[in-house]
């Protein structure tokens, strides 16, 4: 620490900060407390007790001092967290002062201008709407009604930007929309199978992210910010089905209509385009950080040849697993080579492309609507891929843990 320019007073804002900043970038609760723990040794403050939650963050650094409480403001984009993590690094190595890291948060993350327009980002939903409907159901009608709907989802997001307050209405209000404007042509006699449809369109609107951080903040025994935030995702998800059910009773539809048919007349070719397009939406989403592109890509490529691989041969159930673990084992991988992204960064795209983000919503939708044998059987089918999904991710989440210093960022 410089003595001229730095104080444990400053060294504690700046440890605030950082930790406030790691949370809104979705960082699990458990590495954000062992990232500041290892960070306040670096800056010479030796008692640190620290409490991260999903949306709060209570520090102090000695028994004398007064606790610190800081709300976690607006989620950080992909690039944003990248940029916070390199400075992490660089205090951890010593090459930054606290006041020059602070200098460095406030213009290079807080107020870094994104790497390309937000409408450009929103637009993003239009390839990953596209590409989804090409593994779930690639017919040319479907696929057209996919990229419409995925237009209008890109335009509620726009919506959503200007007028946060909205946000609560996102999931049941976007969910009737589009399933109001798919079944209508379902009705006409434009389209089949509806729901694999309504599924690729709002895919992006899932919380897949709170998903992949809750599991992981399980798996390392952070459960009361874990559940919190699995809570939060049911809870979205129960909307999104509210917002489906709705749709269907306004334009009459049964729940023969409903039922989760099977892909037909698709090929290898048009699942890796599907990859391949909603890999690119995803990016484009997120803000990814272009440095960032192989590992990413290598990640849900991995991940989809699985999940298509050991599906198609043994059931949604397994290729659900083996999706998740093979994403989640690849990222690890990746995180360890010189400046490859963390765990989180590769898999959050993959884990919205080939688990819960589509075939997520496929089954909990069945708990509604039913299939051939009833809702008890949609019960179990939902249920069976949920938990496969979840214990890939807990699997893998452990391992990226397990082989991370204590003080690293993992996910």
């Amino acid at each position: 620490m410089n003595e001229e320019t730095d104080s444990p007073a400053s060294a504690q804002d700046l440890l605030v900060t950082i930790g406030a900043g790691l949370l809104a970038g979705g960082i699990s609760s458990v590495d954000v407390e062992d990232a500041l723990t290892g960070l306040a040794r670096t800056l010479g403050i030796s008692k640190l007790r620290v409490a991260a939650l999903p949306r709060g963050l209570f520090l102090t650094s000695g028994s004398g001092d007064s606790t610190k409480f800081e709300r976690i403001g607006p989620d950080l984009r992909f690039d944003q967290t990248a940029k916070l993590l390199d400075i992490v690094d660089a205090l951890r190595a010593r090459r930054l002062t606290v006041s020059a890291a602070a200098r460095k948060i406030e213009t290079e993350v807080h107020a870094a201008p994104p790497r390309w327009p937000g409408w450009l980002s929103h637009l993003g939903a239009v390839p990953i709407g596209i590409g989804l409907c090409l593994l779930l159901e690639p017919g040319l009608v479907n696929l057209a009604f996919a990229a419409f709907g995925s237009l209008i989802v890109a335009g509620v997001l726009a919506l959503n930007g200007r007028w946060p307050n909205l946000n609560p209405l996102l999931p049941v209000s976007s969910a009737f929309l589009i399933s109001v404007i798919v079944l209508i042509g379902y009705q006409l006699g434009w389209l089949e199978s509806p729901l694999r449809t309504i599924i690729a369109t709002l895919a992006l609107l899932l919380p897949g992210s709170a998903v992949v951080t809750g599991l992981t903040e399980i798996s390392a025994g952070a459960l009361s910010a874990g559940s919190s935030r699995l809570v939060s995702a049911t809870v979205q998800l129960a909307m999104f089905i509210a917002g489906v059910a709705g749709a269907a009773a306004i334009t009459g539809t049964g729940a023969e209509a409903m039922r989760n048919t099977r892909l037909a007349d698709s090929t290898w070719q048009l699942s890796a385009l599907g990859v391949l397009a909603a890999t690119i939406g995803l990016m484009i989403y997120f803000y990814t950080p272009l440095e960032h592109t192989v590992p990413i890509v290598l990640t849900i490529a991995a991940a989809a040849l699985a999940q298509l691989g050991l599906g198609a041969q043994f059931g949604a159930t397994v290729g659900g697993l083996a999706g998740a673990l093979t994403a989640s084992l690849v990222a690890v991988l990746l995180s360890r080579l010189p400046r490859g992204p963390i765990w989180r960064i590769s898999f959050v795209p993959a884990f919205l492309i080939v688990a819960p983000g589509s075939f997520g919503l496929l089954n909990a939708s069945q708990l509604e609507f039913g299939e051939g044998s009833g809702v008890a059987g949609g019960l179990l089918a939902a249920g069976a891929a949920f938990f496969s999904i979840a214990i890939g991710t807990v699997i893998g989440a452990a391992v990226a843990h397990a082989v991370e210093p204590k003080d690293e960022i993992v996910a």
